[in-house]
């Protein structure tokens, strides 16, 4: 404790109360049940409070002195405390971030120690288990379970629908990228309710408190879910920079290259924690969690919206502009960009910078061959969306035939579909085609006026017109695609 600290003092938790007296805290469990925990009976608060402990020691070994019997007059058991070294409130990590104390350094030593806490972290068949996606489905709904009573009482009920149908959507045609990081070994036990008012960052390093003891199976979580509730957590502090700068060093430190659309899920998932959390405060008598519910869903819907999977087909005639504008923007969203005139190629054993013209549904052209080019591109982009990665679909999509079976794509990975159609007057098209360098694709101006007789009607796809600066026009594009638009 510091001299500006009483010598005694006391915070309330839904669950728990702490005490302080003098370089010491003690730590009591409520007798509540609230359905994801009970603790009504004194010999479970006994052995949650001796794992805690336990688990606690992992990370702060220094902090956790062991667990102490409370005896009554009579000098029978009682209850029990988990006796802990007492943390000065001024290193809080909540609280230097309410401050404004650049924390770079800190944020780093932070995203190392939990890198090296989850890659030293137990594994197994039983962890494994938990984190499956069906699994972590489980995890969702149980909140959604506990929570729905709250609907029009704490929470709006439109956006509590929303957070629903957008998380189930997400994990419908996610089960590939689940399967992925348990073989990658991500799954872990660790800590489960990582936030900042429980870490205290000291001279020599900081100190991680308060791990998630009284259910092995939250604790069993994909180390990325685990740091994510400590980036939500910043971004609630109004330090959203900071909780970038977390997930970035994490991912540096862990060797972790997740898809962006999996972070923000996580980061959905914690909020939605804290919403369930706040909803059981409301109940136990505290109006102002009632707001706190609210600012948390609303977290929770910015970043499911936020990591949406998406196939983002950007097509058009030769020289619309719609290769250049398929780059820019899958730079901009962190896509995978997949390209006809490659696969094409690589398809036919060509190189795919070599020219290799040819008549109108001729060479390596015809509608054969163009049926093969669409059906890997189908392939590869199931394959990616699967794995949570967002797709921009580089190709001409004059056939409705085409553009369908990437529609049923979209659908069977749980993704949503957007479709630019690039559009430029005949004349700078040709202009484009006769004087552009470093093209992938090999069709001139006969072959695109024949393409144009043959282009099946795309009304669903936004017209994007490219006669501006590539600049401008992928800002339009980017615009048109902004979540929520």
């Amino acid at each position: 404790m510091t001299e500006t600290e009483p010598w005694a003092g006391v915070r309330e938790t839904h669950s728990g109360a702490v005490f302080f007296a003098g370089d010491r805290a003690w730590k009591l469990k409520k007798p509540v049940d609230l359905g994801f925990l009970d603790f009504t009976d004194r010999g479970v608060r006994e052995r949650v409070c001796r794992r805690e402990a336990e688990l606690n020691r992992r990370l702060a070994p220094d902090v956790y002195l062991g667990v102490a019997a409370v005896t009554g007059p009579d000098g029978a058991v009682c209850d029990h405390l988990v006796a802990m070294r007492r943390m000065p409130d001024d290193r809080r990590l909540s609280e230097l971030v309410r401050r404004g104390e650049p924390l770079g350094p800190v944020i780093r030593s932070l995203a190392r120690l939990l890198a090296v806490f989850h890659g030293g972290a137990h594994r197994g068949l039983a962890v494994d288990a938990d984190g499956t996606r069906d699994a972590v489905r489980a995890r969702w709904h149980a909140s959604f379970d506990q929570v729905r009573p709250f609907h029009g009482v704490v929470l709006d009920t439109t956006a509590a629908k929303e957070i629903e149908s957008r998380t189930d959507l997400f994990l419908a045609g996610r089960e590939p990228l689940f399967a992925r990081r348990i073989a990658e070994r991500r799954v872990v036990d660790g800590h489960g309710d990582l936030i900042a008012d429980d870490i205290f960052c000291l001279d020599d390093g900081p100190r991680v408190l308060d791990c998630l003891e009284f259910d092995d199976r939250l604790r069993h979580v994909d180390g990325l879910d685990d740091v994510a509730f400590l980036a939500m957590d910043l971004e609630r502090l109004g330090a959203p920079a900071l909780a970038a700068e977390l997930l970035d060093a994490y991912a540096e430190f862990s060797g972790d290259n997740a898809p962006p659309a999996l972070r923000h899920h996580y980061l959905a998932y914690r909020a939605f924690v804290r919403v369930k959390v706040a909803c059981l405060r409301h109940a136990q008598g505290d109006p102002a969690a009632a707001e706190l519910a609210s600012a948390y869903a609303e977290t929770t819907l910015r970043h499911l919206r936020a990591g949406e999977v998406r196939a983002v087909l950007v097509g058009g005639l030769p020289g619309s502009g719609k290769s250049t504008v398929a780059a820019r923007v899958a730079d901009a969203l962190g896509a995978t960009l997949l390209q006809s005139d490659r696969i094409r190629k690589e398809i036919a054993g060509i190189d795919p910078e070599r020219h290799v013209p040819a008549d109108y549904r001729q060479g390596i052209y015809t509608p054969p061959w163009t049926a093969l080019t669409y059906s890997e591109l189908a392939r590869r982009s199931a394959a990616l969306l699967g794995l949570g990665e967002t797709v921009v679909l580089d190709a001409s999509w004059t056939s409705a035939t085409e553009r369908e079976a990437i529609a049923a794509v979209a659908r069977q990975t749980g993704s949503k579909l957007c479709a630019l159609r690039c559009t430029a007057p005949d004349d700078l098209r040709e202009r484009r085609l006769a004087t552009r360098t470093g093209s992938l694709s090999d069709a001139g101006p006969d072959v695109a006026r024949e393409m144009a007789e043959d282009a099946a009607p795309w009304p669903s796809a936004f017209p994007l017109d490219t006669t501006g600066t590539p600049a401008d026009t992928a800002g339009i594009a980017l615009a048109h695609l902004a979540p929520g638009s």
